[in-house]
């Protein structure tokens, strides 16, 4: 049987045979004690090519998401954020459960929280808590990986100030935004007062985040860190992948996006496919199933009998998600592979 084409997620991407070497070869010590080498030279990396003063290796970039808050967030504040971004819907409630603060959900185009509606929470403070923090997701994950752009971001920064509220970014793919954009990734993150974003999704490292931010808040970081269990010990082993995903594998994200766009295009000329190509941004593709007549699961089944990969996202939507270990001839396997099991169930 031929190699699997998994388009579940960027998550499953395995680590380069560069990123074997460095972490087989690293230099360690106990990160704790801020001794080990090679995290401190990753934490630096990613301090500078985000534009921020400081950076912190996290396991994960929920951790980094989470601590980022309970640095910016008292307990009964209030938070802004998009209603289906991920810190509110996958992050098993924290912002509320281990900060203790009140989610403010504002709707808008892409992903992105809507301007008008933001400066009407923050001008409403009467019986309700404070708005303490303004948190937005750059790409977008269930908008299907859509950008936000640069201007709303500095509008919605540019907002924030007014009223002395920060900005934290879950940037989880922020390179793929600033890939699909055409701009230096700093160009975002100037609009943000800490980022959190992963090298474990398109950057195809094993494990690991980074939170960025000032150094004074880094630094309070690192014990909100220790607080959630997040303190490693000789992390260079790991964070050695981390610098070569920084190093390596930003420049390739554009082949993602091209697969992407081709996958989208060759599934719209399936009859019953509807896939609004204009959406089609980054790395991700969101198909509706209603109008084939089948549930989300069923086609994920069928597909994954014939050795193609993909997420079920609700009862009826499917993502795809290109990536490293799927080439080209694996994007059209999996457009064949599609076009015969519609075929096939009409």
């Amino acid at each position: 049987m031929s190699k699997a084409v998994d388009l579940r997620s960027d998550t499953v991407t395995k680590p380069t045979q560069k990123m074997r070497e460095a972490m087989m070869n690293a230099v360690v010590g106990d990160d704790c004690y801020g001794e080990d080498p090679t995290v401190n030279a990753l934490e630096k990396l990613a301090a500078e090519k985000t534009g921020k003063e400081a950076a912190m290796y996290v396991p994960t970039g929920t951790m980094g998401n989470t601590a980022a808050i309970m640095i910016h967030v008292r307990a009964a504040d209030a938070v802004v954020m998009e209603p289906e971004c991920h810190i509110y819907y996958y992050e098993m409630g924290n912002v509320s459960s281990l900060v203790g603060a009140l989610p403010i959900l504002i709707q808008g185009d892409g992903g992105c929280p809507d301007l008008d509606m933001i400066e009407k929470m923050l001008h409403e403070t009467r019986h309700r808590p404070r708005i303490a923090l303004i948190c937005l997701e750059n790409t977008h994950n269930r908008a299907g990986g859509r950008v936000i752009p640069v201007e709303k971001m500095k509008a919605i920064y540019d907002l924030s100030r007014e009223f002395d509220v920060p900005v934290h970014l879950d940037g989880a793919r922020v390179f793929n935004a600033a890939t699909a954009l055409g701009i230096d990734v700093r160009e975002i993150t100037a609009y943000t007062d800490s980022m959190m974003f992963c090298l474990s999704k398109g950057l195809s490292a094993p494990v690991g985040s980074m939170l960025v931010g000032t150094a004074d808040f880094i630094q309070k970081a690192r014990v909100a860190r220790t607080r959630l269990g997040g303190g490693m010990r000789q992390s260079g082993v790991i964070a050695a992948a981390g610098l070569v995903a920084l190093q390596d594998m930003i420049e390739r994200l554009g082949e993602d996006h091209e697969n992407a766009r081709i996958l989208a295009e060759g599934l719209a000329k399936i009859e019953g496919v509807n896939i609004n190509l204009q959406n089609i941004e980054t790395n991700m593709v969101i198909l509706d199933t209603r109008p084939l007549g089948m549930k989300a699961a069923e086609i994920a089944g069928k597909l994954s009998d014939m050795n193609v990969k993909v997420s079920v996202y609700s009862m009826y939507t499917i993502r795809f998600v290109t990536n490293k270990d799927v080439d080209r001839d694996g994007v059209l396997r999996a457009i064949k592979a599609f076009e015969d099991m519609v075929a096939d169930s009409s």
